[in-house]
This record gives C-alpha cells, structure tokens and sequence, in this order.
C-alpha cells in the first residue's frame, strides 16, 4: 500500500510544472501582458483626471510620478498571473488552450487591439455610432455580441468590480484623511452611481465587442461563444473576473490612499 501511495505522490509531483505550463501558456495565449499594459495606460489617464479634479496646481506637478508608481506595471502583471493561476486550479485546460492557441488567437488579437483603440476618445465616440447603426439594421453582429455579453453574464460582473474599485478609492481616500465618511455613507455613494455605471458599461461593452469581433469569420465568433458556454469557458470567465477584479480594488485603494497624501504634502 505504501508503494502505491509513494507512486500517486510522484506522479503528482511529476505533473504540477506540467500543470503551472499549461497555465503559462494559456495566460501567454490570452496576451496578459499586453492586456495589463493597456489596463495601466488607462489607469494613468484615470489617475490624471483624478490629479485634475482632487489636487491644487502645486500637487499636481508631482501628481504624474505617484501615479506612475501606484500603476507598476510588472507589480500589476505578477498580481494577475497569481489570482489567475490560483482561479484556475485543477481546471481542465485541454479545451481552452486548443481554441486560444489555434483559431481563438484572432479573437485575443483582435480584442487587444480593440481595447488599445479605445484608449483614444474619438475611436471610442466612432465605435459607439457605429454600433448605433449596426443595431438599427439588426445584423447579426450585434445579436451575437448580445449572446456573448449574456452568457458571460459581463454587464454585472463589470459593474460590481466598477463599484467595489470606487469603493475601494473612497477607503484609500479615508485612510489617507482625506475624506470624512463612514463606511455606510461610503456605500451609499457608491450605490448612487449604480444606475450612471450599469448604462455606461452596456454601451462600453456593446460598442467594443462590436469593434473588436465585426472582422472575425462567422465561425470562428460561434465557436468562441460555443467555448464560454462549456464549464471550461465559465471557469475561464470567472477566473479573469477574480484575477483582474482584485489587481483593480487595490490599484483604486492606493489611488485613494495616494490622492489623499498627496493634498497633505505627503508621498505613498
């Protein structure tokens, strides 16, 4: 019996880097570094609105550089890798890494560009139209932009991790001294936003998907809705939600945290 147990254990040992590759290649196929370099030029433009809003002309001349360091980019990328990793213990990745390193990586490429676009206002402005128009007509586009952001559930997810990052904002804020609210009035702020949030995030997302999946063969777009639908896709799917989710609750707590040193003439 013991030799059994010895061999199970070895043969567990033996597939664990096995095990940790299959999730490196599946974080490599999803372009998680170029997604988090995205994520980081739209925190810098966040936190630059936040400067322009919050700080005195004198704090905001050294506002750049304290943003700079809340949004690290390799800090950022080693917070996602590790919630990810840990999110997709003991999945079955067999299914995810054949879609994402074969036919699904025109999906991921198109999504990085798409969101890279979008860091410009005008492309935002043009892709917002452009599915106003798309809709009128009822292409089918839109239909399965609709079906995807559905089974995904991406409305919700996307509006619960917007509030609980503000949330986290008005914490750091409060920590720093720089805001003098309770935890339930904090809440109530936040709530107040929920309707604005959930409307600006249909359109965001609506908008983008359409961009990003518009040049992709009609196949290629059923069988990535086909793959989110799978138990391995909403593995997936809640995977990235816990990993990024988490990496932007603690960017907007030391925002906050920042914002609010930073009116007192203090550094993070």
């Amino acid at each position: 019996m013991r030799a059994v147990l010895f061999a199970c254990a070895a043969l567990m040992l033996a597939a664990l880097p096995l095990r940790a590759g299959e999730v490196d290649r599946l974080m490599a196929a999803l372009h998680f570094e170029e997604t988090v370099a995205i994520m980081r030029a739209e925190g810098l433009r966040y936190g630059g609105d936040v400067g322009d809003e919050m700080l005195s002309a004198v704090e905001r001349a050294r506002w750049d550089r304290v943003v700079g360091r809340v949004y690290d980019a390799d800090r950022m990328l080693a917070q996602v890798q590790s919630r990810f990793a840990q999110a997709m213990d003991g999945a079955d990745t067999g299914a995810l890494l054949g879609f994402f390193e074969g036919q699904g990586a025109e999906v991921v490429a198109l999504e990085i560009a798409g969101r890279r676009a979008l860091l410009d206002d005008g492309t935002e402005a043009a892709a917002e139209a452009r599915y106003a128009e798309l809709a009128a007509a009822d292409a089918p586009i839109v239909r399965h932009v609709a079906t995807l952001i559905a089974d995904s559930d991406l409305i919700e997810r996307n509006v619960a991790g917007a509030l609980n990052a503000n949330l986290g904002f008005y914490r750091g804020l409060a920590d720093g001294g720089g805001l003098d609210l309770s935890e339930q009035e904090m809440l109530a702020e936040i709530w107040a936003q929920e309707p604005e949030m959930r409307e600006e995030t249909r359109d965001w997302l609506q908008a983008y998907l359409t961009m990003a999946y518009q040049p992709l063969p009609q196949e290629v777009l059923e069988a990535y809705i086909a793959l989110y639908r799978s138990a391995e896709g909403q593995q997936l799917n809640h995977a990235l939600f816990v990993a990024f989710d988490a990496m932007y609750e603690e960017l907007s707590y030391q925002l906050g945290l920042a914002t609010a040193l930073t009116m007192q003439g203090e550094d993070l």
